[in-house]
């Protein structure tokens, strides 16, 4: 029986995560136009990226944790990248769209490199990131003031802007620029919401003309000529209680559709949208949804669904659903009922179509400002939409909401009408939540927010950073058992004893949001960097025990003579992405930010010094077929450090040190891990490519050459890293774990082993050799689990002789035996790390704390009015 742990349940950090204020999926490509290519399906049942906009100015970019190949997976989206927003700023709107929608196959789903990604905050400035470095890639002025709406056109060639003077401005996309195309006619009222009707073919004589100004041009010039859409109009709401319908090709406006009004005060029509068919949903700030036909511009349908105001519309992926929500948090579905068969002797069967609202659901706490659909709804024409093969499996669409409470939730939606036909025999739910996924009937999953958080354990402190500065407090020791008298210590009243203080409080001037930051075990060094510049403070305290911080001035410089900028366009960029310190505290290791270089820092001599500069993570030429070839980065020497340019996706994710300092592991977003030798502070190997980019990198205490990388679905890969291998007992490891461990709706955030003393009373990380399996704290969001590494397999009830003899073993089957208890009492859990044997701190944010600084959320009581 293993000893009890005394746990630091600490509160106190009083981290604040940013609500959430946009989602958005990137669109699927136009169908080709040719016969041929018409009837085709998706390629395979790829999952897009989601990107999510945050009060604070940062945008989160998350990625389906599921390998190749796989549909479902338990952990859902999670985040692969974070674009910290300038400093200050928010996001109140996002679009995704292709960056070469001309030459990108149609049945494909585009990943982070085939996108552009523009982002609008209330001012005047539209901002389109640089996703492979993270940061504002260029600006365009609305020149029509605030921005109050963004949105693309399906063709991905003209992205809208809805202004404060009443105009809207199209924005050209074409050949990978952004310049103004055109301006509409101006209104007396602010443009709240946009929305592009469904594109047209361009029809053929327009075609045939074009082949014959084009003389004698080549059979591809045709081809890509017959592939063109046009779109003829789109749809804005307004803040004089009305919608308008534009024309595309003359800018001016050829109807206005009018909303209710209320006491005389104007309402504001804060969403809209187009399917299909031309017909337009709008939501305003009465708690109304309107359904509008786009032909005679009247209103077909209303429904008062909401106590208040409307803020946001989702439209499922078959256009036969509509969902909404806003201020009352309640998400409301809106289903499509066709006209019944003429032989049917239903009542419906001389009934026309029409939208009925089916269903409500409340999965937040809070105001929903966003929604987003995944596959997102393509408003084409029926004859051109994709045909599903036939006895493929159906993905059940996700339902993606946010708000001001700070998490994502994904509430499968499939259509109610789909379980009484065909195809529900072959739905999935992706999220692997249940069998049922019907939006009324299905359970929701949460994204849950994390922090930037580090431990030191010989200091004994915790530092947490926030959007512009740094807090640090001190987790104060255990009372001697000597000292204690019927589990009271008599030393201090305990009614006024406390186990924690505040030692450091930091308000930096930066110039966009911290994204990295690090605390050396010793706790004498700090270090904390934006996108643009790493800042090191050494920590110090004075004889009255107060901490005091002093910055080293000359660090900027220093970094800023060694790091080269990618491009020419591109700043200096001192900025750090991770940062990690040796076990003794005398080294820094940094991976900056925008130029993917492993810089290797000395810190015992007076002043900090540049060891060495690894850019192995630079070499392009290493990846082949999206796997890795080894050997590739051995030829490059120092001289070519500064010359070698990056690619143009690659960011430097997690990085870990062996616990006796010698061996280095980095990793990015490319799937690579390299392997890096510190006391010869050379490059060593490159390890086995792997499915997906690692979340925790950790080397064993007791065999410091073995790293284990733990994957966002939970699957763990082991290495030897002195032999730049799998071995041989590491194989079927994954196959050993529990089911319960693989199938956790969170992913593993980190992975603790406790220290052992030294005769002397210090605590090192290495342990000594032992025959008993070595026991790792796994830990993600809302849960954590104690598991035996037992390489051998020894524990899991069978033999090696049985197993030879039953044949292959199915991965989780060996584990069905063995019991694992996942501890749920803590959540979110945001750090989680040992101070000494037998002793954890473990922070956590607690949601209601967090909803406590927020106002009241809306609430209407139904009974009792007067």
């Amino acid at each position: 029986m293993s000893k009890p742990l005394a746990v630091h349940r600490c509160r106190f950090v009083d981290y604040a995560p940013s609500p959430i204020t946009a989602l958005a999926f990137p669109p699927l490509p136009l169908p080709s136009l040719k016969g041929k290519k018409r009837e085709r399906d998706l390629k395979d049942h790829k999952f897009g990226t989601l990107g999510v906009g945050h009060a604070n100015g940062n945008i989160d970019l998350l990625e389906w944790t599921a390998e190749e190949g796989e549909i479902q997976a338990p952990q859902a989206w999670q985040v692969r990248k974070t674009l910290p927003g300038p400093c200050p700023s928010k996001v109140d709107s996002l679009a995704f769209t292709l960056r070469y929608p001309d030459i990108f196959p149609s049945e494909n789903i585009p990943s982070c490199s085939d996108l552009r990604l523009f982002s609008s905050g209330g001012g005047s400035e539209l901002l389109e990131w640089n996703i492979s470095h993270s940061c504002v890639r260029r600006t365009i002025s609305s020149q029509g003031g605030a921005i109050w709406s963004i949105a693309a056109n399906p063709a991905s060639t003209l992205l809208a802007l809805g202004c404060e003077d009443g105009s809207v401005r199209l924005l050209s996309l074409a050949a990978d620029t952004l310049q103004h195309h055109r301006r509409f006619d101006r209104i007396k009222s602010r443009i709240l919401s946009i929305a592009w009707g469904p594109p047209a073919p361009r029809p053929p004589k327009q075609r045939t003309a074009k082949k014959t100004d084009s003389g004698m041009d080549s059979d591809d010039d045709s081809d890509d000529d017959e592939d063109e859409w046009t779109d003829t109009w789109l749809v804005t709401g307004g803040s004089d209680s009305s919608l308008r319908k534009w024309d595309v090709a003359t800018g001016r406006s050829t109807d206005r559709m009018g909303t209710d009004k209320m006491k005389g005060e104007r309402t504001l029509v804060w969403t809209v949208g187009v399917l299909a068919d031309g017909t337009i949903v709008s939501g305003d700030s009465l708690g109304t949804v309107k359904f509008w036909d786009s032909m005679t511009c009247t209103q077909t349908c209303s429904y008062l669904a909401h106590g208040a105001d409307v803020l946001c519309l989702a439209i499922g992926p078959e256009g036969t659903s509509v969902f909404s929500s806003g201020v009352d948090q309640k998400i409301v579905l809106f289903s499509y009922v066709p006209t019944a068969p003429e032989n049917s002797s239903s009542v419906l069967s001389s009934s026309p179509a029409r939208w009925i609202q089916s269903g409500s659901r409340r999965v937040h706490s809070h105001d929903v400002r966003c929604l987003a659909v995944w596959p997102p709804h393509s408003p084409i024409p029926p004859t051109y939409k994709r045909k599903p093969s036939a006895n493929a499996t159906y993905i059940a669409p996700v339902l993606a909401s946010g708000g001001l409470d700070m998490s994502i939730a994904l509430t499968p939606a499939l259509p109610a009408s789909m379980t009484s036909s065909s195809i529900a025999p072959r739905v999935v739910n992706p999220l692997t939540t249940r069998v049922t996924t019907t939006f009324e009937d299905s359970y929701y999953r949460r994204i849950a927010y994390t922090a930037a958080m580090c431990v030191s354990r010989r200091a004994r402190l915790v530092a947490s950073i926030n959007e512009t500065g740094v807090n640090i407090w001190r987790v104060l020791c255990i009372p001697d058992s000597d000292v204690i008298v019927n589990g009271v210590d008599p030393s201090t009243d305990p009614e006024t004893r406390t186990s924690w203080e505040k030692v450091l409080e930091m308000d930096l001037n930066v110039r966009t949001n911290l994204i990295a930051s690090a605390l050396s075990d010793d706790g004498r060094w700090l270090v904390v960097s934006d996108l643009y510049e790493a800042k090191l403070f050494q920590l110090s305290f004075n004889p009255a025990g107060v901490l005091k911080s002093s910055r080293v001035r000359t660090f900027a410089s220093i970094l800023e003579n060694r790091i080269t900028a990618q491009s020419s366009q591109n700043p200096v960029s001192t900025g750090g992405s991770s940062f990690t310190f040796t076990p003794d505290s005398s080294k820094l290791i940094m991976a900056s930010a925008i130029t993917s270089l492993i810089l290797v820092i000395d810190l015992s001599s007076e002043a900090p010094t540049i060891l060495r500069t690894f850019n192995q993570h630079c070499n392009a030429g290493s990846i082949t077929s999206g796997r890795m070839v080894r050997g590739s980065n051995r030829g490059i020497s120092d001289e070519d450090e500064q010359s070698v340019g990056g690619i143009d996706s690659v960011a430097i994710m997690k990085m870990a040190v062996s616990p006796d300092g010698q061996w280095l592991a980095t990793s990015d977003d490319l799937c690579r891990i390299f392997i890096f030798n510190l006391d010869s502070i050379q490059y060593h190997t490159t390890l086995p490519s792997l499915p997906l980019p690692p979340s925790v990198l950790v080397f064993l205490p007791d065999n410091p050459q073995i790293l284990l990388a733990v994957l966002p679905n939970n699957t763990i890969h082991i290495f030897h890293v002195e032999y730049g291998e799998v071995p041989t007992w590491g194989r079927e490891f994954n196959s050993r774990l529990p089911k319960q461990f693989l199938s956790a709706p969170d992913p593993v955030i980190g992975v603790a082993f406790e220290p052992l003393p030294l005769s002397d009373g210090e605590m090192t990380g290495i342990a000594p050799p032992s025959t008993k399996p070595k026991e790792a704290i796994f830990w993600g969001s809302s849960w954590l689990c104690k598991l035996e590494l037992d390489w051998e397999g020894k524990y899991t009830g069978q033999s090696r002789k049985r197993r030879r003899q039953t044949g292959p073993v199915v991965v989780g089957e060996m584990a069905s035996e063995r019991k694992l208890r996942m501890v749920t009492n803590y959540r979110p859990i945001l750090a989680l790390d040992f101070l000494g044997p037998g002793e954890l701190v473990l922070v956590e944010r607690p949601l209601a704390d967090v909803l406590s600084k927020l106002p009241p959320a809306f609430f209407k009581p139904k009974y009792g009015q007067t």
